[in-house]
């Protein structure tokens, strides 16, 4: 007869497994991807080596589930915050204000998720989240070209460009952060303006 996991069996295990997780956000935040090796991963948990591998058999592997968990968390607040407004163009910049707000109060950590050099294997992450993002933007536009409120034209291409124009404006102002400078406080009010452009409804309240 198979051996089964008892429910508080499997339980001790989930919470230790979520304690490296956690462990290893605190150090991603701190020191980036290169702070995370498995033995300052599992000095900050407080376990031994040996028990980050009894969950993540690699660095690699406990890398990509880094990234999926923090990654995941800055989707669903951006999603979130694009469908508060009724009218779609304010809602996709609702998202682009609330990606570069959280970036820029997280520096280090959105620099490590969005430019920091990484394995093959979180790379390959990035990709597929920049597409969660697009997904999100897009899913507006359309709702917006449909209704009429935003001008015609592709949502896709439209939320793609976006998303690579957001965090390629931000990757200067989170490099300058990670040496020690201060992000622009303006960054984010620029971005809007520029999202608001890029939609075809440029506002003159922005700057």
């Amino acid at each position: 007869m198979p051996y089964r996991r008892t429910p508080a069996v499997q339980a001790r295990m989930d919470g230790r497994r979520d304690a490296v997780l956690g462990a290893a956000r605190a150090l991603l935040a701190d020191e980036g991807y290169a702070g995370c090796t498995v033995a300052a991963v599992a000095a900050r948990a407080r376990i031994a080596t040996g028990s980050v591998y009894r969950h993540f058999p690699s660095k690699s592997v406990l890398a990509v589930e880094l990234f999926r968990s923090v990654v995941t968390a800055e989707v669903d607040a951006v999603s979130a915050a694009a469908r508060r407004p009724e009218d779609p163009a304010e809602g996709v910049a609702a998202a682009v204000e609330t990606f570069a707000r959280r970036a820029l109060a997280s520096p280090r950590l959105a620099y490590a998720l969005l430019a920091e050099p990484v394995d093959t294997a979180v790379e390959a992450e990035r990709l597929v989240f920049r597409r969660a993002f697009r997904d999100v933007f897009a899913a507006r536009i359309a709702e917006g070209t449909a209704s009429g409120r935003l001008p015609r034209q592709d949502p896709l291409l439209t939320a793609a460009g976006l998303v690579g124009a957001c965090a390629e404006a931000l990757i200067g102002p989170l490099s300058g952060a990670v040496t020690g400078g201060a992000p622009g406080p303006r960054t984010p009010a620029h971005l809007v303006a520029f999202t608001l452009r890029a939609l075809g409804v440029p506002r003159a309240d922005h700057p």
